[in-house]
């Protein structure tokens, strides 16, 4: 998918929105997938995202976060930790399914599916520009901020 134009999809945001990614055109798109509201890793991750939200607003960048959990859930840690942010409801996979990130993880020694923390930037014309994998929380934020610079 990467280099090519990401096919259109809605889900169910917070704030009583609906994304849809049509509607997002003319601006970059930061889109990222983490495994579950209000746990460590998520809580810094979406941290440092709002610590940074004002310098992406300045480059014409918008950023969703996306996981599988419910509006509900959603909402409350948005309202907890003041992300500026829209987070979307994947509860059908279907953003999941579309980028790829579901996988198979070991988590207390079973095997569960879940979402692989991974992040996309779609540019201005709703092209995947540049995706990343298996991330790490810790500075995250700035390296995708860095790779907005560039576009």
């Amino acid at each position: 998918m990467l280099n090519h134009v990401v096919p259109d999809f809605q889900l169910p945001a917070t704030s009583g929105k609906t994304f849809q990614l049509a509607n997002q055109l003319g601006q970059h798109l930061i889109l990222y997938f983490y495994p579950k509201d209000s746990t460590p890793g998520c809580t810094t991750q979406g941290i440092q995202f709002r610590d940074t939200y004002d310098d992406f607003k300045n480059l014409n960048a918008e950023i969703f976060g996306i996981s599988r959990d419910s509006l509900k859930s959603h909402e409350n840690f948005k309202a907890k930790f003041t992300f500026p942010f829209e987070l979307l409801a994947d509860t059908e996979e279907l953003a999941c399914t579309l980028f790829g990130v579901i996988k198979m993880k070991n988590m207390y020694g079973k095997q569960v599916r879940g979402i692989e923390r991974s992040s996309f930037i779609i540019d201005k014309n709703g092209v995947l520009v540049k995706e990343w994998r298996g991330v790490k929380v810790d500075g995250h934020a700035a390296e995708v901020l860095a790779f907005i610079k560039t576009l």
